[in-house]
């Protein structure tokens, strides 16, 4: 049997038990108290897309209800410290069921906060944990809410566990798509949203520049940043075995994530991970010749870094940017600072968009497709195992700089739509919310945007031109 499956199975059993007891000892109502919610998603990892996504959720639910008191797990205190202002913070272990389970009976309800939610796509185990969330919360008639949650393939074990365990949750699905395809599986609460990083606030435009000159970017340069990863070792998976022989004789070093968890690390994986870097590369280097063009990488995950590091000796030894060392804030300044983005990571494309920068991106699965199809862009996506990935990035590459205006002009709009779901989730919040503690105050609102957390001075001027009161 898998540890996956294993683990699979202690979380069901802890939501079983949570189901039992719910029977016996029902859960008071918190009216007149403040509303605690623990928020839990990937984060400690120096994944900036998932820390941008709970930042903004916490901002979100504490605009909505003042009184809220969030807690927020992480994985590393130490990497998230200055993150979620307002909220606590607790540490989960890697082995995390039994954490969990204790954490939600202390809680009015739980935020399951990932983007990859419904998924088999990076790992089973992250999936697990957000159903064991979701499952106690609901065994214990506490609020339980799937937020921003994309859905995609499944191993079967997932699909029993949300068929049973998500079917009395409210999910705010992130796409159409991952909205039927969480209905499919029983879940009857499922409403149309968007991810939460629209409304991310980074460091002031100085902050990236003045990082970027540092690293040798000169005024009348144009600035291309790439942001690659390893699209092809995942999914993670926990192994005993290969813990044992890792910790014995080093084996599988190089596909140990941590702990018990391993990526895959087979010859085919390095083999394609080699040719989506050569590609790029080539790409990359034929498009600034003869050009002022800075080259910068930035690896929105600390994982990325190896990726960027193998490309910037591809080309040179350009800079590198890592979430390893900058933390979201200033690695989003830096994003927007960009005349044009070529990314493999989806919240690269999401958190540069408020500030107008042409994008284009090379998919691993449904996000980015789904990103630019919405953006009405298919011409700037290419697929990470396309065998013509060095022409077609070249292509993608010329036209954000030759069609530059018009799509500054299509970025800002498709902004706005995403900002406007965002605004539809809030007010679904408030329903699911004050229908089940009718106490709870509902928030002041004069207009769609009373519904977002407070938006930064690019947002409000992008909003008062696009949608004029």
């Amino acid at each position: 049997m898998s540890l996956d499956l294993a683990l699979a199975g202690w979380v069901s059993g802890l939501i079983e038990m949570a189901r039992i007891d719910a029977k016996r000892h029902p859960v008071a109502d918190p009216s007149g108290g403040p509303l605690k919610l623990l928020f839990v998603g990937y984060n400690g990892a120096r994944n900036t897309g998932s820390d941008v996504r709970v930042e903004e959720a916490v901002r979100q639910f504490r605009h909505l209800f003042p009184q809220l008191r969030a807690t927020v797990v992480t994985q590393n205190p130490s990497l998230t410290d200055g993150y979620f202002r307002g909220a606590d913070q607790v540490h989960a272990p890697d082995v995390f069921p039994q954490f969990l389970y204790r954490q939600v009976r202390q809680h009015d309800g739980v935020v399951a906060c990932e983007g990859s939610m419904f998924k088999s796509t990076f790992a089973n185990a992250l999936s697990a944990m957000m159903f064991e969330g979701l499952g106690v919360a609901a065994a214990q008639r506490k609020l339980s809410i799937a937020y921003g949650a994309e859905a995609g393939k499944m191993d079967w074990v997932l699909q029993a566990m949300c068929r049973r365990y998500c079917a009395d949750s409210l999910v705010i699905a992130r796409t159409l798509d991952s909205q039927h395809i969480v209905e499919s599986y029983g879940v009857t609460n499922v409403k149309l949203g968007t991810d939460t990083a629209w409304t991310f606030e980074p460091h002031a435009p100085d902050v990236g520049t003045r990082e970027l000159k540092q690293a040798g970017w000169r005024d009348g340069d144009r600035l291309l940043i790439v942001c690659p990863t390893n699209p092809f070792w995942w999914p993670v998976k926990a192994s005993l075995m290969k813990t044992a022989a890792w910790a014995i004789a080093g084996a599988y070093s190089r596909g140990h994530y941590r702990t018990i968890y391993f990526h895959r690390s087979d010859a085919p994986v390095w083999a394609a991970y080699d040719r989506y870097l050569t590609a790029i590369a080539r790409a990359v280097d034929r498009f600034r010749r003869n050009k002022r063009i800075f080259v910068a990488l930035v690896a929105m995950e600390a994982l990325d870094t190896d990726a960027c590091e193998r490309l910037s000796d591809a080309l040179g030894g350009v800079p590198i940017f890592s979430s390893r060392n900058h933390d979201m804030f200033r690695l989003v300044s830096v994003l927007r600072c960009a005349d044009a983005i070529l990314s493999s990571r989806y919240h690269a494309i999401v958190t540069s968009m408020p500030a107008l920068v042409p994008s284009a991106g090379i998919a691993m699965d449904e996000r980015i497709r789904g990103l630019m199809g919405d953006r009405g862009h298919e011409h700037l996506l290419a697929d990470c195992t396309d065998p013509q990935l060095e022409e077609k990035v070249f292509a993608m590459l010329d036209t954000l700089v030759r069609d530059r205006d018009g799509l500054r002009a299509e970025i800002a709009q498709a902004t706005i739509t995403h900002l406007r779901r965002m605004s539809r989730m809030g007010e679904d919040l408030v329903d699911y919310v004050r229908a089940r503690h009718p106490g709870i105050a509902a928030p002041a609102t004069r207009s769609w945007e009373d519904y977002l957390p407070p938006l930064g001075p690019r947002l409000r001027d992008l909003v008062e031109v696009a949608v004029p009161s």
